[in-house]
């Protein structure tokens, strides 16, 4: 009955990490083209947003620390993106007249390539809500908060695109 038990724990575990959007990420995974070595100059901002790319870059170049893809000398590929788009607006509205959320969106283009040969292309978009505040400013701190997980979310979704050719 013990071993009945533990399989049944251990099938419960698999589908709980299955189903909560947890993955287990192999050190160095796959890039096109055998590319072991990425380097991520600052992105370029096509928006209004200031500053905007920093946060992204920065999202970006964790998440390549966090796969073993960083480059800490020489880069076998370059990973060139823009970032196209960032807006935030009323996500839900509210009796009578009010905001019950915002939401923060925004739209990030990377392209992996070796020299002048473009290896892989992705496209990503997302949003993020984020809760009005007391005043102007804690909205913008949440504001801030929800662009800092957006930037996350949206470079571990394009660095998965790029490792699996989705």
């Amino acid at each position: 009955m013990g071993g009945l038990a533990r399989n049944a724990g251990a099938l419960l575990l698999l589908v709980a990490v299955a189903g909560c959007g947890y993955r287990f990420v192999t050190p160095g995974s796959a890039l096109p083209g055998g590319v072991r070595r990425v380097c991520a100059p600052v992105l370029v901002n096509r928006t209004a947003e200031p500053a905007a790319e920093a946060l992204f870059t920065q999202a970006l170049r964790e998440g390549l620390v966090r796969q073993g893809l960083a480059a800490q000398d020489g880069c076998d590929a370059t990973l060139r993106g823009e970032l196209l788009a960032v807006s935030s607006g009323v996500g839900l509205a509210g009796p009578p007249a009010g905001v019950v959320s915002y939401r923060a969106s925004a739209t990030l283009r990377l392209t992996l390539q070796r020299g002048d040969e473009v290896l892989r292309t992705v496209e990503v978009a997302g949003g993020e809500d984020f809760l009005p505040g007391l005043d102007v400013m804690q909205t913008e701190a949440n504001r801030e908060a929800a662009l800092h997980r957006l930037a996350q979310a949206l470079a571990r979704e394009a660095l998965d695109r790029l490792t699996t050719g989705d």
